[in-house]
């Protein structure tokens, strides 16, 4: 939790990239600065889903201005996300390896259901406290987020592959509106979205919110020729699509409140809207105020549920999901702590920054390290790192999602697999002892770890070793068997494992 008097949250959204910064005052968030820039990211990935070189340029390029503003601000004051432009992009990693730097701070790529969770957080936050039932739709450049919650509780988190520029380039290309375009639109928005009926049904909720930039845009046309302020109806759907018709085109659009950038995707964006209108039944769309960077900020402040506690449900909602044995799953990560926290705390060994923080995520992955059984027993580390790559988990970014799967994927059998990993040695440190704490505790009983130690023992730290007592292996005899052949496993790595006495 943030404990300065500062705060700021950056969103690299499909369309446009935000920094929202504040202060503190009485224990609530006061805006002082806002930056937008339209960026439209979502229109530069190419035919195989990689950012374009422009793309990537004008990304970095907006994130240089954010992060000389950003110059002075801490670590714990500052959140970045990335949305689904950046989920889709194969080369996202390329990207991002230059944006982290240039923004001076981690941006972390979330996934649909965490990018609701927060949407939803972001808009509860800004509204009246109220048990009335609602939905929220955000309708972004490549995704829409729906969201069913009460209070400041969400309850159904759905994100679909449907936004403004995805349809816009899909639709009107060439910029032209016709009935027939508008109409395949609607409908292609229809077929994506139609699973939405039943889990946001009309009985579900009583008011529906719009949040963000597609909804603004439409907001803002309608108040500026006349119609009520901060809604959104049937009617003014009705009245916007014929404007757009008689224009005719993008570039010809001349209405009161229709600002530059927006012209070129308002057509995906109205397709969209009145599709979900449709779908949902609904008559009027309330404009709302929060979004997704405003649960960032109710993050770092605090406010919502703690990130950790979030991210301990998570795991237990997966682990009961696909059947996974728990009380094993917390045996072999007790083990691997207590592994772990004697690697990291040798002599020889590099001091690891927050050690505290790779040892909840050690825990995670052990709790989870047989979630791919419930596929198949047969090569269940692969189904289980599939699973967490593709997992929706609140709470996670993807690349901390991959990270849980490299530890899954690498927890038994050959390490040739996650060779490519081998160069991060706090990675190396977690899964050296989810290896060693799967294998002592084989038998699915608590093993016995009395005089046991594990130290790395050379100032390289690419050296370990692992100590038990006297007589230990002739009590253990299996186990002492595994260790050896895990030994020979690290042999074939730039790392080496020596047991000693097992």
């Amino acid at each position: 939790m943030h404990m300065g008097n500062r705060l700021a949250a950056v969103d690299l959204g499909s369309n446009s990239f935000r920094l929202e910064i504040g202060r503190i005052e009485h224990g609530a968030f006061q805006r002082t600065e806002y930056l937008k820039e339209t960026v439209r990211q979502g229109g530069g990935l190419d035919a195989d889903r990689n950012l374009t070189a422009q793309a990537m340029q004008s990304g970095w390029d907006c994130l240089a201005r954010f992060g000389e503003r950003l110059a002075g601000f801490q670590p714990g004051e500052v959140r970045a996300v990335a949305t689904q432009t950046l989920r889709e992009a194969r080369n996202r990693d390329i990207f991002l390896q230059r944006a982290n730097t240039i923004l001076g701070f981690p941006i972390n790529v979330i996934s649909g259901r965490e990018e609701a969770r927060l949407i939803y957080q972001g808009v509860a936050h800004m509204l009246p406290q109220s048990d009335e039932r609602r939905v929220v739709i955000d309708i972004g450049g490549r995704s829409t987020e729906l969201i069913l919650g009460t209070g400041q509780q969400p309850f159904v988190m759905e994100s679909f592959r449907v936004g403004s520029i995805a349809w816009s380039s899909r639709y009107f290309p060439d910029g032209h509106f016709t009935k027939k375009s508008f109409a395949i639109a609607e409908i292609a928005a229809k077929a994506v979205l139609d699973e939405a009926l039943d889990a946001y049904h009309p009985s579900l909720w009583d008011t529906a919110y719009g949040s963000a930039g597609t909804v603004g845009a439409i907001a803002d046309v309608l108040v500026a020729n006349g119609w009520p302020a901060d809604t959104v109806t049937q009617d003014g759907l009705d009245w916007l699509l014929d404007k757009l018709l008689t224009a005719q085109s993008a570039d010809k659009i001349k209405l009161p409140g229709m600002r530059e950038d927006r012209k070129a995707i308002i057509g995906g964006g109205v397709s969209i809207v009145r599709a979900i209108f449709s779908l949902l039944g609904i008559d009027t769309l309330h404009q709302a105020a929060g979004g997704l960077r405003h649960g960032l900020i109710c993050d770092l402040l605090g406010a919502a549920r703690s990130e950790d506690n979030l991210r301990e449900k998570t795991v237990q909602r997966l682990a009961g999901k696909f059947g996974v044995d728990t009380t094993h799953g917390a045996r072999v990560g007790k083990v691997a702590i207590v592994l772990f926290n004697q690697l990291v705390a040798s002599p020889a060994a590099a001091s690891v920054p927050d050690a505290g923080r790779h040892v909840r995520k050690l825990n995670w992955a052990a709790q989870l390290h047989e979630i791919g059984s419930h596929i198949s027993h047969s090569d269940y580390h692969k189904h289980g790192a599939y699973i967490l790559d593709h997992a929706d988990a609140m709470g996670f970014s993807l690349s901390e999602m991959h990270r849980l799967s490299l530890l899954v994927l690498g927890h038994r059998g050959k390490l040739r697999k996650v060779e490519m990993a081998l160069d991060d040695p706090d990675l190396v440190a977690q899964l050296i002892a989810l290896r060693l704490a799967v294998i002592l505790s084989h038998a699915r009983r608590d093993p016995d770890l009395a005089d046991m130690t594990l130290n790395r023992t050379d100032t390289a730290g690419r050296s370990m070793q692992l100590h038990c007592r006297s007589g230990w292996a002739d009590a253990f005899p299996q186990s002492a068997y595994l260790l050896r052949e895990e030994a020979q496993a690290w042999q074939r790595t730039p790392w080496s494992l020596e047991v000693i006495g097992c």
